[in-house]
């Protein structure tokens, strides 16, 4: 039975991770930092996987970016894009599932705090982005800052909104059907 059980760990994380890989690429071209479903892909992540689960998810959707898949925003992928202006944002969103699972698997029951969680995760990403984007582009931090998080806010406080919402119904549904793995 427990080879069963990570049998259907395996998938699960294949699965999403492959969804990860359809939804990033779907991205709205506003300049040099692209709006893209990923981090909504990645919140989503996190309820149906839990932390650990979600951090290997997000490591393996990075891994096949990185290999040339074009899966990252705007259907790209290479080292070149890691390696690129945009490149501490992938990188982040590692992070932003470790900090956003710390706190939907601890307080799942308290959507505020999984509101919380998700919006501190995404401040880590766009630290990590704002960071790596000043230096790839020679841009002061207030510029990167301009460029590649401000105009961002509210469309990502729409998507942890949806998420803080439909996140818990799937993962209570998964729950309900035995088929959520959180160890």
């Amino acid at each position: 039975m427990e080879n069963k059980s990570h049998l259907y760990q395996m998938v699960y994380i294949g699965v999403v991770t492959a969804v990860i890989c359809i939804l990033a690429p779907l991205s709205i071209p506003i300049g040099l930092v692209p709006i893209s479903f990923t981090n909504l892909a990645i919140y989503f992540a996190v309820y149906i996987l839990g932390m650990k689960k979600s951090v290997l998810s997000c490591i393996l959707y990075i891994l096949i970016g990185f290999i040339g898949v074009p899966v990252f925003s705007q259907f790209t992928g290479g080292p070149a894009k890691l390696l690129g202006p945009t490149g501490g944002y992938i990188i982040g969103f590692i992070f932003m599932a470790l900090v956003s699972g710390f706190f939907i698997d601890r307080f799942f029951d308290k959507w505020y705090l999984c509101f919380t969680g998700m919006v501190l995760g995404t401040i880590v990403c766009y630290i990590l982005g704002t960071i790596w984007l000043s230096y790839q582009a020679n841009l002061s931090i207030s510029s990167a800052l301009g460029v590649g998080v401000i105009p961002f806010i509210p469309g990502d406080l729409i998507k942890i909104v949806i998420a803080t919402f439909i996140g818990p119904l799937i993962r209570k549904q998964l729950m309900k059907s035995n088929m959520f793995f959180n160890y």
